[in-house]
């Protein structure tokens, strides 16, 4: 009788930690440097990052560019919450999402930097996530991304495709989004350029072959170490599929 494979999930967090170097490099090696240098300025960076749940970059950036034709954010806080729905509309959820940036707006306005967030800078990581998480409709992964790619903070910001490929390699046991931020921060080295580089990798590996349905496994760097390939081979299933062949793995819906 052959014996069951130990699972990466099953295994110590040093084993993990290992694991999730040997990611970085073997994603390196396919997708090359990525080097830490902010694509846009903080507040665009949040709000973006707001509009983008659940939606796609192209109509992330159609809702984000037409919420500026209200005008500067003044303007946006000052219009009708019907017609900020109106502008994002692009972004899923807009009626939920346009008073939450207006609110958000309002508070970073009216607090002492204003939309000046440069006193992120120097505050301690943990205190700058409660800072950010504190308004509304701003979550980890949305105050994580701030902090990481505008100030160099060594957070870890876990997307869909962060948690999916994570949970499928096994370099964090089954578990949430939420949960995902800090079970990786555990085992990750606090070194903002690895992570900034790890985090664009495995968004792009995510949107390329690990998908959330029919990955291609057959040409994913990762499945010689990968916990649902050891388990599925070529049949992994997609992410929302909770069945599984051994303890250590499963999959979730997204929510």
């Amino acid at each position: 009788m052959t014996a069951e494979p130990v699972l990466n999930a099953a295994r110590p967090e040093n084993e993990r930690a290992e694991l999730l170097r040997w990611m970085k490099t073997e994603l390196h090696a396919e997708y090359g440097d990525r080097h830490l240098d902010p694509r846009r300025e903080p507040m665009h960076e949040l709000i973006s990052t707001i509009l983008s749940q659940r939606t796609t970059w192209q109509d992330e950036a159609a809702a984000y560019d037409e919420l500026c034709e209200i005008g500067d954010w003044d303007a946006i806080i000052a219009a009708p919450t019907e017609a900020v729905a109106h502008a994002i509309r692009r972004s899923n959820y807009p009626e939920s999402k346009a008073p939450r940036i207006q609110e958000t707006l309002r508070r970073i306005r009216d607090s002492p930097g204003g939309y000046n967030l440069e006193f992120l800078r120097d505050m301690p990581s943990k205190d700058a996530l409660k800072w950010l998480t504190d308004l509304p409709g701003v979550g980890v992964k949305t105050a994580s991304l701030v902090l990481l790619f505008n100030y160099a903070h060594p957070v870890f910001p876990v997307d869909t495709h962060v948690h999916r490929i994570t949970t499928r390699v096994g370099a964090i046991p089954l578990m949430g989004e939420q949960a995902a931020h800090r079970a990786l921060l555990k085992v990750l080295p606090e070194d903002p350029p690895f992570l900034y580089e790890l985090h664009l990798n495995l968004l792009r590996h995510g949107q390329q072959v690990c998908q959330w349905s029919r990955p291609k496994c057959g040409v994913c760097v990762l499945r010689e170490r990968c916990d649902a390939f050891a388990l599925f081979g070529d049949k992994v299933p997609s992410f929302s599929e909770t069945k599984t062949k051994g303890k250590g793995t499963a999959t979730r819906k997204r929510t």
